[in-house]
């Protein structure tokens, strides 16, 4: 099988995952996914294929060699974004992408001038979607090119490599990937997740991330009789989000910068929530962030009542850089495996964060690479034939430096 057929088999199942939900996976729909990877694992002779009752799948290609080498892994999440639909994807091939805006078969428009990086992948064999559903290139396409990667260690054993590991989970696009990835039993030195963006992609910084959950309690009163005793809690809400810097946010920031992002807003006379993610690459400035968001509701609090403004603020990830920093043949590996693939490498941070991130400080050291898909958790979403071929050749590479890292 190649790795077209492979990905377009992978995107007909749906697996959006789900943020109102607790269940682990947080939609069932997303276990038949994995039992079929659990079988194909199986089908295509790797060995240790194993998946637990949260959906966490895990498998080994035996080591070629005699050699003591490192053992070292790959992973991959299975879920797709609760931002758009994924069921009945209805993938598109484009031969040999002439440069122009893409018309969908929905008639829907990916022009050049709204999404530039498609001027990188004329002639190139471009999927795309009928402009009804996301793709599922995050993330399936990084399980494709891990499968197709294994297969093709598998049959050319003329290529030295230790044992490989190989990871699949649900969940990572509701921040949950990595909660139960049991590092212990995967038993690697290090890996790498498959679930970066385009042709070069390595990532090893991220965000610090925090949730900030505020909650306004008001007094509702009928509005004829309501002067001195009314508490509109909707305008508190809103005088409380006009506290926080109007440019601090991420349609104005960009690169290194941080922000508070106001995602949701719930609101009655009575009582009113505001949620908020905190996000930024500097620890200390990600530490005031935080302390300046309580700032605010301290002043609320004193204005209008002690009790009045509640604020719940909880880290969710932190920077793997920190982790990356003291073993950086990780990444050297990969830039020796992208120079000899005739890949630039695009190291830049991430404005977000990975599974990588939490994996890196449950102590695996696990940066963020390549999968080849463009404009995700929409119906533009975009994936380059080509592109996905060069991160097969990226994950061989790797695993071949590697087998002569102790030498």
């Amino acid at each position: 099988m190649n790795i077209v057929e492979r990905f377009l088999n992978y995107t007909k199942f749906d697996t959006q995952s789900s943020e109102e939900s607790e269940t682990v996976p947080s939609t069932a729909k997303q276990l038949v996914f994995a039992e079929y990877l659990k079988k194909e694992l199986e089908r295509e002779g790797l060995s240790d294929v194993e998946m637990d009752d949260k959906g966490y799948i895990y498998a080994t290609l035996k080591s070629n060699t005699k050699k003591k080498v490192p053992t070292i892994g790959f992973i991959s999440h299975y879920d797709t974004s609760p931002d758009c639909s994924g069921a009945n994807v209805n993938a598109q091939i484009i031969k040999n992408y002439d440069g122009g805006d893409i018309t969908l078969a929905s008639g829907l428009v990916s022009s050049v001038q709204k999404f530039p990086e498609l001027k990188a992948h004329v002639g190139e064999d471009l999927i795309v979607t009928d402009g009804t559903t996301l793709l599922g290139a995050d993330d399936k396409a990084g399980i494709a090119e891990i499968m197709q990667a294994m297969c093709y260690l598998r049959d050319h054993p003329e290529i030295e490599h230790g044992d490989i590991r190989v990871g699949f989970n649900p969940d990572e696009e509701i921040g949950k990937g990595a909660h139960h990835f049991d590092v212990k039993r995967f038993g690697c030195e290090w890996a790498y997740t498959m679930d970066g963006g385009d042709l070069g992609g390595l990532e090893y910084e991220n965000f610090n991330a925090a949730g900030a959950k505020i909650t306004i309690h008001g007094v509702s009163v009928h509005p004829g009789y309501a002067k001195g005793k009314m508490v509109n809690a909707n305008t508190l809400a809103f005088e409380l989000a006009q506290m926080l810097p109007a440019t601090e946010t991420p349609e104005h920031t960009e690169d290194y910068e941080g922000f508070y992002h106001l995602y949701s807003v719930n609101g009655s006379t009575e009582k009113a929530t505001l949620n908020y993610i905190i996000r930024d690459h500097s620890f200390d400035k990600f530490e005031a962030r935080k302390s300046f968001v309580e700032s605010c509701v301290k002043a609320m609090n004193e204005k209008y009542g002690e009790g009045t403004v509640e604020c719940a603020i909880s880290d969710q990830y932190y920077n793997m850089k920190e982790k990356i920093d003291p073993n950086m043949h990780v990444i050297d590996i990969v830039l020796q495996a992208m120079q000899e693939s005739g890949v630039a490498p695009k190291v830049e941070p991430i404005r977000g964060g990975t599974d990588g991130a939490q994996l890196s400080f449950k102590g695996l050291p696990c940066p963020n690479i390549f999968a080849g898909g463009l404009y995700f958790h929409g119906p533009h979403e975009t994936v380059s034939i080509q592109v996905m071929e060069k991160a097969v050749d990226v994950i061989v590479r790797i695993c071949a430096i590697t087998s002569k890292f102790n030498d």
